[in-house]
């Protein structure tokens, strides 16, 4: 099978143990994470051959965060090391109604400070069927978005898939180009992006219009008759509980119709970061072994609510857990 290639910042998270808060930890634990390499991941780990695309800083921490990746199947063998250092986030786990929080520590990474010279595109997606990025990347500095700028045109030529998830993260644009400066010609080159209505707004200035009853659905088909490459627009809805209980499920739209897939409920949420990733990444094991949207759309919404029950970024469910809540067993029974 051809291979999956993604391309993104990787980060250092660091979490206090348990529930505890930042300002009461002695301690941190340490694993990786980024949005794109999220995917890599989730699709290794249920046997899809993913590469993943990034530059660290040339020192232990880079190492071990390729390491990190590589133990689940991730090729790592075009990531790039240069001067810089390695981002960091770090999470406090919510419960109830204590919500979890992200705090960042990214600037001036070495992945910010790339040369878009570093990556042969031409080398990397061979033997590719897919790149997937998101709007994190082109957000972090003018290098790296020029460098997908080039991503996208290379595979475009040589008729890869094209998916992003253009999530706007609004501190993230610091260098002088605004997100609707640069993200419409990426979107271009897209042929299947995840976006809700609050990124059309922000990214495209696209609102509801109120031709058909769904919010949702005007904007998809605006978006659809700005970039007519575009084949899906995906995305998901979460219903927020508590930060311990979240519903999830998610819709496509195809040019003509809206499709919904059933809703699963995540009663005990253990650790809900990496949870889009693991939706887009059974998103495009769906694509690539089912070839039904119906289906895609199902095994993605279960590999997302499984992963919320999973320590890291990476979700590490299996292929039967997956396709047993695709079934509706939501029981969490005993398996010896």
């Amino acid at each position: 099978m051809k291979k999956v290639v993604t391309f993104g910042e990787i980060m250092g998270r660091l979490s206090p143990p348990g529930y505890s808060r930042i300002v009461q930890t002695q301690s941190f634990n340490i694993t990786y994470g980024g949005g794109e390499a999220n995917v890599a991941g989730g699709l290794a780990h249920l046997g899809i051959p993913a590469k993943h695309v990034t530059r660290f800083p040339n020192n232990e921490l880079g190492k071990a965060a390729a390491g990190y990746y590589a133990q689940v199947g991730v090729d790592t063998s075009d990531i790039v090391y240069g001067e810089g250092r390695l981002g960091l986030y770090f999470v406090e786990f919510g419960a109830a109604m204590r919500p979890s929080k992200v705090t960042y520590d990214r600037a001036d990474s070495a992945f910010a400070n790339l040369s878009p010279s570093e990556f042969n595109w031409q080398e990397i997606f061979k033997d590719a069927c897919w790149f997937h990025w998101t709007g994190i990347s082109p957000a972090i500095s003018e290098s790296a978005a020029q460098a997908l700028r080039e991503a996208i045109s290379v595979a475009n030529a040589l008729g890869i898939t094209v998916s992003a998830d253009v999530n706007y993260r609004k501190n993230l644009w610091q260098y002088g180009k605004s997100v609707q400066e640069v993200m419409p010609e990426l979107i271009e080159g897209c042929d299947i992006i995840v976006c809700g209505k609050g990124d059309a707004e922000d990214i495209l200035g696209i609102v509801p219009d109120g031709s058909t009853k769904s919010g949702w659905h005007s904007i998809c088909k605006q978006i659809k008759a700005q970039f007519p490459r575009l084949k899906k627009i995906i995305n998901t809805k979460r219903g927020q509980i508590s930060a311990s209980q979240n519903t999830l499920s998610a819709v496509s739209f195809d040019g003509d119709k809206v499709l919904k897939s059933d809703t699963v409920e995540i009663s005990q949420i253990v650790d809900r970061i990496g949870g889009g990733d693991a939706f887009m990444a059974g998103y495009i094991y769906g694509n690539l072994i089912y070839g039904d949207e119906a289906q895609s759309l199902a095994f993605g919404v279960a590999a997302s609510a499984l992963k919320h029950t999973i320590e890291g970024d990476i979700n590490r469910a299996n292929l039967d857990e997956i396709e047993l809540v695709m079934k509706g067993d939501l029981s969490g029974r005993l398996n010896r």
